[in-house]
């Protein structure tokens, strides 16, 4: 049962950063117009496809979870 509670306890931290991220990421002033994010506009139409800055979020998320897998191991 401790197992899982340190679980909730984790994922309750994760969710908690992963919303701040959000409310704050409009105050970040490169994140979504990065070089490789592509954004095309024709006419009324508008298409934007974040490719770098999907790439840099997964790796900033991919590292901050092996840290916290690792401490989580001790």
């Amino acid at each position: 049962m401790a197992n899982i509670g340190r679980m909730l306890v984790i994922l309750g931290v994760v969710l908690i950063v992963f919303g701040l991220a959000l409310i704050l990421a409009g105050r970040i002033p490169f994140l979504g117009r990065l070089p490789g994010d592509i954004h095309i506009r024709r006419g009324q139409a508008e298409i934007y496809i974040p490719l770098v800055t999907c790439l840099l979020l997964s790796l900033l998320a991919t590292l901050i979870l092996n840290l916290l897998a690792h401490f989580l191991q001790r």
